[in-house]
């Protein structure tokens, strides 16, 4: 997420993030407040790391202007500090400025991309489609899902409440996210999802048809210790605790359509989980015969015979439906994406 700060338009470029200093975010009378700028950093950007918060100061990307007597707030002009000791009290503004490399681009509204498929006063359920990154990171900081919403709602100023999301999904996989309104409504969104109480169908299309019409995978999982890819996901004893339910919509002579509803909500789940039990998601880069189709996507390397390989361009998993209970009352709501094309196409011509 880099230096922006939370609940910004992320359709719009910034150069610069202002903080300032105030003793009820310590909970403490303003004349007991004294924090060193580089801890006051840490604490108000806390994806940034220490040592990108010390090289921000030392290049002269920080501007402080101290607290006036009193105890008042700042009316100066801030000026670069390379103390990372310094001391800042109360009232005090500091400015940091954002590197031209770490901006985001201007992102110009484009309503007509989204695909809407439920809104009210405190919820948006939108149809992601495959290849999207859902929110900025890395290089891909363009294009992204947040910054087309942000762009519709926007208009010619700010958010007229903050929009959050709720939750991410890969940027292969394809269907619905969901954003909340508001703080409130976010909270209680997130309350759900971490008492597991979301409802979520998931639609795999997989390798091999299960001999059973369905079944549960219970097996804990944690980070792949013998993998290249950092972010991969591996079954490990004593891992966290982690559990799919599936069942059989269709099968075919080499493959399945799947309905996965996990009940937990650990990273690359479902895409581990059935790997584990032999029926990978066709596509999957990461969780099929070989991860060395994920690194050189990575890298744009893909040839003819790796997407033969693959026998798909993208992994064929989609959210397919969601429930939730409403913010503001008025009871539960669910939300469904049908099956996209290219997915429908491939089991049409993967035959009987």
């Amino acid at each position: 997420m880099g230096l922006f700060p939370r609940d910004r338009n992320l359709s719009r470029s910034i150069d610069r993030v202002e903080l300032w200093v105030r003793g009820s975010d310590f909970q403490k009378p303003a004349e007991e407040v004294q924090i060193r700028l580089d801890a006051f950093l840490k604490l108000r950007l806390p994806w940034r790391s220490r040592t990108s918060v010390q090289l921000l100061i030392d290049e002269g990307f920080v501007l402080v202007a101290p607290a006036a007597p009193g105890l008042e707030p700042s009316s100066e002009e801030p000026k670069v500090e390379r103390r990372a000791a310094r001391n800042l009290r109360h009232g005090a503004r500091v400015v940091v400025m954002i590197p031209p490399e770490l901006r985001l681009p201007e992102v110009m509204a484009d309503p007509g991309t989204l695909a809407i498929l439920y809104e009210d006063q405190d919820t948006l359920a939108v149809d992601k489609p495959a290849g999207q990154v859902v929110h900025p990171s890395g290089k891909s900081l363009t294009g992204t899902l947040i910054q087309d919403v942000h762009a519709r709602y926007a208009g010619e100023s700010e958010l007229p409440v903050p929009i959050r999301l709720c939750h991410r999904i890969d940027k292969e996989t394809s269907g619905i996210v969901l954003f909340a309104k508001g703080a409130r409504a976010h909270r209680q969104i997130r309350k759900q999802f971490e008492r597991h109480t979301i409802e979520k169908e998931y639609l795999a299309l997989v390798h091999g048809a299960p001999a059973a019409d369905e079944g549960s995978i219970d097996l804990p999982l944690g980070p792949s210790h013998g993998s290249q890819v950092r972010l991969k996901i591996a079954v490990q004893a004593g891992g966290w605790e982690s559990r799919t339910d599936w069942r059989v919509l269709e099968r075919r002579a080499a493959f399945a359509l799947l309905a996965c509803t996990p009940r937990t909500g650990r990273q690359h789940q479902i895409r581990v989980h059935l790997a584990a039990i032999g029926h990978a998601i066709v596509g999957d880069k990461l969780y099929g015969d070989d991860e060395q189709l994920f690194l050189k996507s990575t890298r744009s390397e893909l040839d003819a015979h790796d997407l033969a390989a693959l026998q798909l361009p993208r992994q064929a998993l989609h959210n397919h439906r969601m429930a939730w209970i409403a913010p503001s009352g008025g009871g539960r709501r669910e939300v469904r994406s049908p099956l996209p094309a290219e997915l429908r196409e491939f089991l049409e011509r993967a035959g009987g």
